[in-house]
């Protein structure tokens, strides 16, 4: 559930973003909420690229907390930063990547065949399907939170790029 500051955080975000040129979905457990799933909120990620996360970290200049710069893990890399609404922490993550088996980078995500729209509380908001997530954690080791939203999988997931067709609605 999300409580009324969440919602908040969320309307500044999507009356800023909304009408940029900026390529952004949350994704994360607000994402999953946004979706109809029951999970702990502690914070609100946006997934963008490159160019993105530099965009976003400008139009929120006054609330950074971290600037945007790249990061790197053992497991994931992106341009990295964040910033703070009414308390709420939001991460901005851009050309996100994965190490795969090989140890090799995988490619950013095309977050335009990936997202998926929600209207809520007179905001359309764009998301991450659900089976693009579950891939995701798949691919981090995440275990627990993929069982989860394979729960909410219509199909097994095959092509991750297929996504919005195989969730359930949960609108």
């Amino acid at each position: 559930m999300l409580t009324n500051t969440y919602l908040d955080a969320l309307r500044t975000i999507h009356d800023r973003l909304k009408d940029t040129d900026i390529n952004w979905v949350i994704t994360g457990s607000v994402g999953f909420v946004l979706q109809g799933i029951d999970v702990a909120v502690h914070d609100i990620d946006l997934q963008t690229d490159r160019e993105g996360a530099y965009d976003i970290e400008r139009i929120f200049a006054n609330y950074i907390l971290r600037p945007v710069q790249f990061s790197s893990t053992d497991s994931i890399r992106s341009h990295f930063g964040a910033f703070e609404l009414n308390g709420i922490k939001v991460e901005i993550m851009g050309d996100i990547q994965k190490r795969l088996d090989d140890q090799s980078w995988e490619a950013p995500p095309d977050l335009n065949k990936l997202k998926c729209w929600i209207e809520r509380d007179g905001m359309r908001l764009p998301v991450l399907s659900l089976a693009y997530e579950y891939q995701a954690y798949l691919k981090l080791g995440r275990l627990e939170k993929a069982a989860l939203l394979e729960k909410h999988l219509v199909h097994p997931v095959q092509n991750p790029g297929d996504a919005q067709h195989q969730q359930r609605d949960n609108e």
